[in-house]
């Protein structure tokens, strides 16, 4: 499946909730990560909190790594980690922020063909949305941004943001990046908990270049965090000026200012409720992990969920008791208005004691929308425990899935598999391999694995 398997950087890892995380070039043979250094990892003590790319160029042997420093010392959080654009005119765009710990978004845009060589770091602050200067960042309560996701729609780049109230709301640029300002707010609702919905968005662009579409951007968001509400997923993409459900219906215009009703999650069209049962097993407190449109309009989407959970949100913040998980797969057929869910494999139990919804993850292949790979301690295949983190490289043909190890035998665990757009041409998958105290501090090293089609 893969010709070669390369550590590409030393010190690295990533949240899920940023797109794209890395990306492919096909026409220079280079693929470019995003990632965030740890103070607990490797030169930790000098890289620590650094916003960094590692661009690798592929050529015709093994794959050399250079690593491109963003931001120095920018924040020791995963959730940093930078969303990736190829502009028209062949320069490359970096989105960034911190994690609620102030209130910008920064980007940076590189020389032409180049992303080993960036222009200077520009903001924009959110403070006048969100419509007061008081109390100052950083640690504003209730305050913050965090998260990028850079899609494009009707000639006009998006950069979704969880921004005021923690709610979904969106940058636009005219200029393909160069500036930005403020287009409007998703969706909306009284906080319960942490923050409002965790989104995940998919487009057509940078997965088949010069035949992906632009003419809508898809979402599926939670209501709140999975430990603090009993969260179902739901669906609704943008297009045509509208935000609208599966089956066409318009919610309500785009470009809503902060003091206008908006709608809620619940809005839009169920894709999985929580508390649903399959074959004896009750699936809730789910969290969005992947989506992926095709170029036939087909939309597949990935969740996670606890099984048989009793505890709700009574289980206690902090936990060292496994939480069992399972990774769920749905999908949209053009046209429908209906998704249908299947439950995939077992998603193995949570990760760190004080997230008790954080697994090892999966990613679909955006260019095998049937194919996904799974990060799990427990063997689809036979259900036995595999002593760490796996990643598995799953195929169904509609019945039954088909499984093959990526890794095998290791020592510590692989997870957040991202299996990269953008070169058609080549199965190109990243993850990090290592240990995690938190989402600040980890020991890991980022690997790339690189086979033909």
């Amino acid at each position: 499946m893969f010709d070669s398997v390369s550590v590409v950087e030393t010190n690295g890892g990533w949240c899920w909730f940023q797109d794209e995380r890395t990306l492919a070039d096909p026409a220079s043979g280079t693929v470019v990560i995003g990632s965030v250094a740890s103070p607990a990892g490797r030169d930790g003590e000098t890289r620590g909190g650094d916003l960094q790319l590692t661009v690798v160029d592929l050529g015709s042997g093994e794959p050399t790594a250079q690593r491109v420093v963003l931001h120095p010392g920018f924040e020791a959080d995963d959730h940093d980690n930078p969303a990736l654009w190829r502009r028209a005119d062949g320069r490359w765009l970096a989105v960034y922020s911190r994690h609620k710990a102030d209130e910008h978004t920064f980007w940076r845009v590189s020389e032409p063909g180049d992303p080993t060589t960036w222009g200077p770091e520009r903001s924009f602050s959110w403070t006048p949305v969100f419509g007061a200067t008081e109390p100052a960042p950083p640690f504003t309560p209730g305050r913050g941004v965090t998260y990028q996701n850079v899609h494009a729609l009707d000639g006009r780049l998006y950069c979704f943001v969880r921004a005021v109230n923690d709610d979904p709301c969106y940058l636009v640029s005219d200029d393909d990046g160069d500036t930005w300002s403020f287009g409007g707010r998703l969706l909306t609702r009284p906080k319960i908990g942490y923050v409002n919905g965790y989104a995940r968005y998919a487009s057509g662009t940078h997965v088949t270049p010069g035949a992906a579409t632009e003419d809508r951007i898809d979402v599926v968001i939670t209501e709140h965090h999975p430990r603090d509400y009993p969260t179902s997923i739901w669906h609704g993409y943008l297009a045509d000026g509208a935000l609208h459900r599966a089956d066409g219906t318009v919610v309500g215009p785009l470009g809503r200012g902060i003091d206008q009703a908006a709608p809620r999650a619940e809005d839009l069209t169920r894709v999985f409720a929580s508390g649903t049962a399959i074959d004896g097993r009750t699936y809730s407190h789910c969290w969005t992990t992947d989506i992926r449109r095709g170029a036939d309009g087909r939309l597949v989407a990935l969740l996670t969920a606890r099984t048989d959970d009793t505890a709700g949100t009574d289980l206690a913040f902090s936990t060292t008791d496994p939480v069992p998980h399972a990774l769920l797969r749905a999908e949209l057929a053009p046209g429908a208005s209906e998704w249908q869910v299947e439950v995939v494999a077992d998603a193995g139990p949570h990760l760190v004691p004080h997230e008790t919804d954080y697994t090892g993850l999966a990613s679909i292949d955006p260019y095998d929308l049937d194919a996904l790979y799974l990060s799990t301690p427990v063997d689809p295949r036979d259900g036995a425990d595999l002593g760490v983190h796996e990643i598995l490289h799953g195929r169904t043909d509609g019945t039954t899935w088909t499984w093959t190890p990526v890794t095998e035998g290791s020592a510590v665990s692989s997870v957040r598999p991202i299996a990269v757009p953008g070169d058609p041409s080549r199965r190109l998958l990243t993850w990090y391999r290592g240990t995690m105290e938190s989402s600040q501090r980890y020991d890991a090293e980022v690997v790339l694995a690189v086979g033909p089609r």
